[in-house]
């Protein structure tokens, strides 16, 4: 009698480890997004654009250009650019918080709940059980970017003007371009996360006190913006994660320059091969069952 590939000697084929580690995926994806902790960090995003807009639409006088955020005197003009004023209050505080939370939670808190050996008894492996707790980390900051992009897209449609829109170039495009460019915009802050999310997973693999990792990413992330704005420092700015955060603004030119983007993403690249590395040194020789 002919074995099972999954069970013949003892080992489970390719097959069986890919289904165990994309069932590891979505029970991941479930979790995170079955969480009362996920879904108030998401509302408290949303509710930054809305604050935002609400703000401006009561204001008895206009932005004075130059003063707060960036876009902000734009967005009595044309509120698409509540959405982007938004992402760009989110990005030094809001969304790496959020990010440093679930990015931190990932293998400290499956040490602190217990379950983290029962997780390694599956098919998956260490590797795989890295790369699914990582991949559920980026799934959050597509959601957390979307949810602010969406909610300031909504929050400036229902109470400021729409229309065609003027970019920094000078040119006018279409509602839908800008539409499409908002989204640009969203992607580009997502793969900036991405970095963070990769060291938070790392300073996860060290400790079993989830709040620690949590609060070490947040802090992290808090120290390299400091670094990036002093000029003493100015040799070290290319290397730090927080660098290109900002750098979105030729996505709003005619036409669109990819030069900043593409910077972004090889800095983000370093940083998620560099930290997954150093991640999966220390996470094979952790040892799960003290």
């Amino acid at each position: 009698m002919t074995l099972p590939a999954e069970t013949a000697a003892g080992i489970p084929s390719a097959t069986g480890r890919s289904g165990a580690g994309w069932a590891l995926l979505a029970s991941e994806l479930s979790v995170l997004f079955r969480r009362l902790r996920t879904w108030a960090m998401l509302v408290a995003l949303a509710a930054v654009p809305i604050l935002v807009a609400v703000a401006v639409r009561l204001s008895s006088r206009p932005a004075t250009p130059g003063r707060g955020p960036l876009f902000l005197d734009r967005i009595t003009q044309n509120g698409l650019f509540v959405a982007v004023t938004a992402l760009v209050v989110c990005v030094p505080l809001f969304l790496p918080l959020t990010i440093g939370v679930v990015a931190g939670d990932t293998i400290a808190g499956e040490a602190n709940l217990g379950t983290l050996r029962y997780l390694l008894l599956a098919p998956a492996g260490r590797i795989r059980l890295l790369l699914v707790k990582y991949a559920g980390t980026v799934a959050f900051c597509c959601a957390a970017t979307a949810t602010v992009a969406a909610s300031g897209t909504l929050a400036g449609v229902v109470l400021f003007p729409v229309g065609p829109v003027t970019l920094l170039s000078g040119d006018t495009v279409s509602v839908g371009d800008s539409a499409l460019r908002s989204l640009l915009i969203a992607a580009y802050i997502t793969v900036s996360l991405m970095g963070l999310g990769a060291i938070g997973l790392l300073i996860s693999t060290f400790t079993d006190a989830p709040v620690g990792a949590m609060a070490a990413t947040i802090v992290l992330s808090v120290v390299s913006q400091v670094l990036d704005n002093l000029p003493q420092l100015e040799w070290l700015h290319p290397w730090l994660f927080s660098h290109h955060w900002l750098d979105f603004a030729d996505l709003l030119r005619q036409p669109i320059a990819w030069t900043s983007f593409g910077a972004n993403a090889l800095l983000q690249s370093g940083y998620i091969v560099v930290c997954g590395a150093l991640a999966y040194a220390k996470f094979s020789n952790k040892d799960v069952l003290s």
